[in-house]
This record gives C-alpha cells, structure tokens and sequence, in this order.
C-alpha cells in the first residue's frame, strides 16, 4: 500500500495530523497476480486433462511411454492401466480447483485469495508424487516453482488484505488533549502503533506527539529500508521535534519493534530527547509476545533516565491480541 500524506492542523490543541490517502494498493496488485497463476495453471490442467480423457491410452500426447512408472503406485493394476484415472484427477485437482478460485478472484470474494493460495500448496503436493513416480525432470520441477509462487502470492494477498482493511479514526479519542502535563510519543508506519498511542493517550487525556522520519518508510520498498536500519541498530533521520518535552511531567513513548530492538526514528528520537523528559514509560508494539526489555534499557539508556513501566503489546495484521506488563 502506496500512501500520499497530507497534513492539517488542529487549532484547538495546536497538534498537527494526517489523512492518509491509499494511491496504490498492494492487494490488487498481489490479486492480480494471483489472478494468473489460477488461471494459468488451471488452464494448463484442463487442457492437459482433455487430451489424458480424449486418449486415454496417452499415445496422442506422447505420454504412453510414461505409465510403466505409474506402476510402483498403489493400486496401480487397477487405476494406472492408462491416463483415465489420472486425466479425472487433474482435472479436479488442478482444473476445475484454480478456475473456481479464479472466478472468485474475479468477483473480488475472500474465499478466492484462500482457495488461491490453498491450491498452491495442493500443485506442490501433486508434482511431489511426481517427483516419486518419475525420474528428475524439467517440467515437474518448474511447476514446483509454479505451485510455491502461486502459495506465496495467495498468502501475500492475504495479508495485504488484513492490512488495507485497517481503520483509525481519531475522532474515536475525544479525552485526547485534556492533560497538558501527559504526553504520549509514537513512530508508527503502518498505522497500528497510532491506534495504540491513541488509546493510551485517551485514557489519560494526554497530549500527543508523532515521530516523523525523513526516509521513506511506507510500502513494500520501506518495509525492506526499514528493515536495514533495524537489522545495524541505526537510528533513522527524524523531523526536528517540535514540542517542548520538559514542560510535561510524564512522557509514554509508543514503538514498534524492529528486528527485536527499538525502532530506528524512536531511537534517534531518544537520542535527540536526552536530558528533557523527567519520568516516561515505554509500550512496544509487536508480533511476537516477547518482553523486549532490551528495547527499554536501550531507550533508558539514551534518555538518561529509568523507565517507570514497560507495556508489551502483541500486534498481528492490526489486530491486537494481547497486552503484557513487563515491569
């Protein structure tokens, strides 16, 4: 998901916020794909299944010189004597199976981006009996590739889906803003880690602050840039904090996690902020139900100052499953 970024300004709290426009979507383009791979595949399966079902006996297609192989497979003197059982199975398997998530695809229904996916895994299941019946070849192997792209693609799908599917709304945090000596801090590139920083900032009315980076950070090219920056435990070029952070008693700094660590904007964040913020509190959001102490030693140590709790927040797709008190 492609985002442009536009900012308004809140007169009545002097905070600034964005609307976030989706220019270019990442499960279209993933449904497409996926898309192709059913109908490619499907296609192929049918058409492969008529000539199997038309001659049976596989000397039409140049097939007859394959089934003294199908003979190590069970029930092989009553199943593979010629191409019949093996047409009807392609045919159902990898035919009619694909076109159907096609179809579904096409129409824009749930149930096609699994069944896509699922089918797959079942085109890799079938060419592993291949792989046990035949000798090492070309076409079996590069329908394997086939079968794993067509599951990766189903599942990107899936979880582009998840993602697009997420909502926020801040008018759904009236108390946000009352409590000028609270403020709640957060980097957040999906937009969950906002969602998180917000509720915590409604229960206590907090003022709240986002950490902007310079770098690029949305869509699939800034998953994999900020995955850079996370992998070295780099800090990541921020916009100048423009809130005074020592006129506030307590500050609740939200971030996700990256690789296992600090994000990299809030670790430059706290590295600007050292010696300004006399109490704060950390929440981490992520996918794993870890602890990540780590994290919060590092941010205390940047901040030159002890934490005063850690709250760990297991996030999958947006959706928050379960809240963890560390300290």
């Amino acid at each position: 998901m492609y985002n442009k970024r536009f900012k308004t300004i809140n007169s009545s709290t002097k905070l600034s916020k964005e609307v976030i426009v989706i220019t270019k979507s990442r499960f279209n383009v993933a449904r497409k794909w996926l898309i192709f791979w059913t109908l490619f595949i499907g296609i192929g399966a049918v058409a492969g299944a008529a000539g199997m079902l038309i001659d049976t006996s596989g000397k039409a297609m140049g097939m007859d010189a394959m089934l003294p192989y199908f003979q190590k497979l069970p029930f092989a003197d009553v199943l593979f004597q010629d191409f019949l059982f093996s047409g009807i199975m392609l045919l159902v398997v990898n035919g009619i199976t694909n076109l159907t998530a096609a179809t579904l695809l096409f129409v824009k229904k749930k149930a096609g981006v699994v069944l896509g996916g699922t089918f797959g895994i079942t085109l890799m299941l079938w060419i592993c009996i291949q792989f046990y019946t035949f000798p090492f070849n070309f076409m079996s192997t590069i329908y394997f590739v086939f079968g794993f792209c067509q599951a990766v693609t189903g599942y990107a799908a899936s979880v582009f889906a998840k993602q697009e599917a997420f909502s926020f709304n801040e008018a759904d945090y009236p108390n946000v803003g009352k409590n000028p000596e609270k403020l709640v801090v957060y980097f957040s590139r999906m937009g969950y880690v906002k969602k998180l920083a917000y509720e915590k900032a409604n229960e206590s009315g907090a003022m709240i602050y986002e950490v902007k980076s310079t770098e690029k950070t949305e869509g699939t090219a800034g998953f994999w840039w900020c995955g850079r920056f996370g992998m070295m435990r780099w800090g990541m070029p921020i916009e100048p904090i423009s809130v005074d952070l020592t006129k506030f008693e307590s500050v609740t700094i939200c971030s996700p996690i990256w690789v296992f660590a600090l994000s990299a904007p809030i670790r430059e964040f706290c590295k600007q902020a050292a010696g300004k913020i006399k109490k704060v509190d950390y929440v981490f959001s992520h996918y794993t139900e870890g602890v990540y102490k780590n994290a919060a030693e590092e941010a205390d140590e940047l901040l030159g100052v002890k934490r005063t709790g850690i709250k760990s927040v297991v996030c999958r797709k947006g959706d928050f499953k379960k809240e963890i008190n560390a300290d």
